[in-house]
């Protein structure tokens, strides 16, 4: 909200929303970033995965380097261009599903395992390297990569559950 004051005691108060403003000269194809705050967040099968809260901008290039998902109550994630399809009038459009915390893991027949824990990272390049599942309270294991054999609702991974149980 927005506060014009001019004399004390008549003020006037206008509100704004997430209305950009189309400039004279502006081309046809550019937005600006806060127009795509609060768009839903979906990849190629229809699955959400959430909110856009943050357009994240490359300082050298000024190209977008990736965005903030917000999911829920304290649980945003970060993606990179990489998982960047394209915008649409009311979506974020994702050209593959990310992996993600608290998403729940399963075998390559479809038992349960886990949920996903932790994620870990390449520092520098911040691709996905491997995933943390926890099968209890106080049990976790970490899996490479390659054991991911697919992503979506869940995390279903290359093995059985019995294979699973035989990993260190």
């Amino acid at each position: 909200m927005i506060e014009i004051s001019d004399i004390w005691y008549d003020k006037q108060i206008c509100r704004y929303g997430t209305m950009s403003v189309k400039l004279e000269g502006m081309p046809t194809n550019i937005a600006t970033a806060d127009s795509f705050t609060g768009k839903k967040v979906i990849d190629r099968e229809g699955i959400r995965y959430g909110k856009v809260k943050h357009i994240h901008i490359h300082q050298d290039t000024l190209t977008v380097s990736g965005v903030t998902i917000h999911q829920g109550f304290n649980k945003d994630y970060f993606l990179s261009e990489d998982y960047i399809d394209k915008f649409s009038e009311e979506t974020l459009l994702l050209s593959r599903p990310p992996v993600r915390t608290g998403v729940s893991v399963v075998d390559i027949d479809g038992h349960k395992i886990g949920k996903v824990k932790r994620l870990h990272r390449n520092p520098d390049t911040n691709d996905l390297e491997s995933i943390e599942v926890s099968n209890g309270l106080m049990h976790s294991k970490i899996l490479s990569k390659s054991e991911i054999w697919g992503i979506g609702e869940r995390v279903i991974l290359r093995m059985t559950r019995e294979e699973f149980k035989k990993l260190e």
